[in-house]
């Protein structure tokens, strides 16, 4: 029940907020169709940036014809893909798509996956980790998947214990030691850059961090390893349409020498290429 509450307030509110931003429900185009254009949905940072590198330096040699709609949140672009409203998104991992067909019922499925954004603790109070006070409140993405990494993350960091095997659904209910008695705020992954001010730290995934001028590799009290990290963004569409040409097309342009090279010399460790 928390989860689906969650999830369905997100898709109202979201939603709502992202088609009357960007105008991005509707369109003349038929994105079924592989005649057309094809139109990704993407996150502002670094998805719809990484797209229009793409549209502006590849697409037209490689016969691409691509739109990129920009989407706010972590809802609109799998539901607007499932729907055919957009041809593919790009902005997820796998854990969160596995999270969201299961709850949602619907069939988005991965093609290539292109970088990783490592999740990161900030703070405007504290220096460092280990400089958090007694009682401090951070604050957490409230999906499943994000919430249980950023979890993982305190974890990882000698911060708070979490339960053996909790795996990707862990909630704070699941932490069995917490030394300093950190209490959580869960708030929508959008959100939490903005919580700074009000909390103590926040656990802020790298594409919102980004976006809020955070830098990562250097601002972050502690920051996901990227070794072996199953966070991986891909390219995704409905299922049935991996073989679409236009589809196949960017997958090649998104895993080329070029896009590495954007990625790593306008993100400098801040988004790492996965290919």
């Amino acid at each position: 029940m928390r989860n689906t509450a969650k999830i369905t307030t997100a898709v109202l509110a979201a939603g709502a907020l992202t088609f009357g931003l960007t105008a991005c429900g509707s369109s003349d185009s038929d994105s079924s169709s592989t005649d057309g254009p094809l139109i990704v949905a993407a996150s502002p940072v670094p998805h719809a940036e990484i797209l229009n590198f793409v549209k502006d330096n590849l697409a037209k040699k490689a016969g691409l014809d691509l739109e990129v709609r920009e989407f706010t949140d972590y809802v609109t672009p799998n539901t607007a893909t499932e729907d055919g409203s957009v041809g593919a998104n790009y902005f997820q991992n796998q854990p969160y798509l596995d999270d969201f067909n299961k709850k949602n019922g619907t069939h988005v499925v991965p093609v290539v996956t292109v970088h990783l954004e490592p999740l990161g603790l900030y703070s405007e109070k504290a220096k460092s980790a280990d400089a958090l006070k007694s009682g401090a409140t951070i604050a957490v993405p409230n999906d499943t998947v994000n919430e249980a990494r950023a979890l993982k993350l305190l974890a990882d960091n000698g911060l708070i214990t979490l339960k053996d095997g909790v795996g990707n659904e862990a909630t704070p209910a699941d932490i069995t030691k917490n030394p300093k008695n950190f209490k959580f705020k869960e708030l929508e992954a959008a959100q939490t850059p903005r919580s700074l001010k009000d909390v103590d730290a926040a656990v802020v995934n790298g594409n919102y961090a980004i976006e809020a001028d955070l830098k990562p590799a250097k601002d972050a009290l502690v920051l996901e390893s990227a070794e072996n990290n199953p966070y991986g963004n891909f390219l995704a569409v409905k299922k049935g349409n991996e073989d679409d040409p236009r589809v196949k097309k960017l997958a090649e342009l998104l895993t080329s020498p070029a896009v590495k090279k954007f990625i790593e010399d306008e993100y400098a460790g801040s988004v790492i290429a996965s290919f």
